[in-house]
């Protein structure tokens, strides 16, 4: 898909507030070790992560995206919004979807809500999605939340998978504006390859499984990836989706200050960097405190990286991502004065 910005007759979807959301449990390498036949020093090589949080029983993803959606209100100042979107891969039902109860929990009954369904991308379509819906004078303001509980879908004992992903949520909020002023987002670059639908996927729990016939195997309703074939994939595709959306932009990579991909592991995001000639120290990271959140990784980075005064207004941003489907895209802005709300010490399902 060709990069894109907003025409002239459309305003621009601008960052106005932003916040993350994080469940209170931290599980480490070390308590890993103790359940599969790893340890600290292995997954640290292989992913770079330290840690992760995890859902307590009971809470879902719907829990973990109000929180979020809460903050950045906060952040932007306002108490409403006239739609929301949750990108998701672990919604709280298969039907309905998430985003109109997040929208209801969140006193925004009557909001249109709707999930994005894009893996780990889904962040980046979401925010394609809500600028498309502010150009077209749809929307006036929008609440996008990525929000992923992948502690639900993965196996416990897998050690390829396990070691990987962490729950967690974060969300902006995007007002319309004008193209030029800090905080526009735009020149989008999306894409997908649905014949590699096998390299990420949990076979369980919709049309295509059940009308096989029998019940499934447990195996086939947890998380699966093909973590080979995936590295390959996820490099060649973000570093070329985020060439495309520099040349649309006008852009080259030495404009960029921040390089904040989807933290999928950090051998990918340091490959990405080094195939972009980017030097890794402009690479956005938090993989190791926070392992893959899925939809939630772009923004809980901006979060973080914000919170340690590593972004700057004034600085320039490119974000890219990579997930299932497969899916993939990118999209730029500069980053705009906001304020950050703290993460709270608990949140109540």
């Amino acid at each position: 898909m060709p990069s894109n910005t907003p025409g002239p007759s459309g305003p621009a979807a601008v960052l106005c507030g932003l916040a993350g959301w994080v469940p209170p449990r931290v599980v480490t390498n070390e308590e890993l070790a103790e359940r599969l036949d790893t340890d600290d020093t292995w997954i640290r090589t292989r992913t770079g992560i330290r840690r992760r949080h995890i859902a307590e029983p009971g809470q879902a993803t719907s829990d973990l995206a109000v929180e979020a959606g809460r903050r950045a209100l906060r952040s932007a100042g306002t108490e409403t919004a006239d739609t929301v979107i949750v990108a998701t891969t672990t919604p709280d039902r298969p039907c309905p979807a998430t985003a109109p109860l997040v929208a209801t929990r969140l006193g925004l009954a009557g909001a249109a809500a709707f999930d994005v369904s894009a893996v780990c991308t889904g962040f980046v379509y979401g925010l394609a999605t809500a600028a498309g819906l502010i150009a077209a004078g749809v929307a006036e303001r929008v609440l996008l939340i990525g929000a992923d509980t992948y502690s639900t879908i993965v196996d416990p004992l897998d050690r390829a998978n396990a070691i990987i992903f962490g729950d967690g949520a974060g969300a902006v909020v995007l007002r319309a504006g004008d193209p030029d002023e800090p905080g526009a987002v735009g020149h989008f670059d999306l894409g997908s390859d649905g014949a590699h639908e096998d390299l990420i996927t949990v076979a369980a729990g919709g049309s295509r499984r059940r009308a096989s016939g029998g019940q499934p195997a447990d195996v086939e309703r947890h998380f699966a990836m093909r973590g080979k074939e995936v590295y390959r994939h996820a490099v060649t595709r973000m570093a070329a989706s985020a060439r495309t959306a520099l040349s649309g932009a006008g852009w080259t990579t030495g404009d960029l200050d921040h390089f904040v991909p989807h933290q999928a592991n950090l051998r990918i995001l340091h490959s990405v960097a080094d195939d972009l000639g980017l030097s890794r120290d402009r690479c956005v990271t938090n993989v190791d405190a926070r392992g893959n959140t899925g939809a939630a990784s772009i923004p809980l980075a901006l979060a973080d990286a914000m919170a340690a005064d590593r972004i700057r207004p004034g600085d320039r941003l490119l974000l890219t991502a990579f997930g299932g489907g497969l899916t993939w895209g990118s999209c730029f802005l500069t980053w705009p004065e906001l304020t950050l709300n703290p993460q709270p010490e608990r949140i109540t399902p």
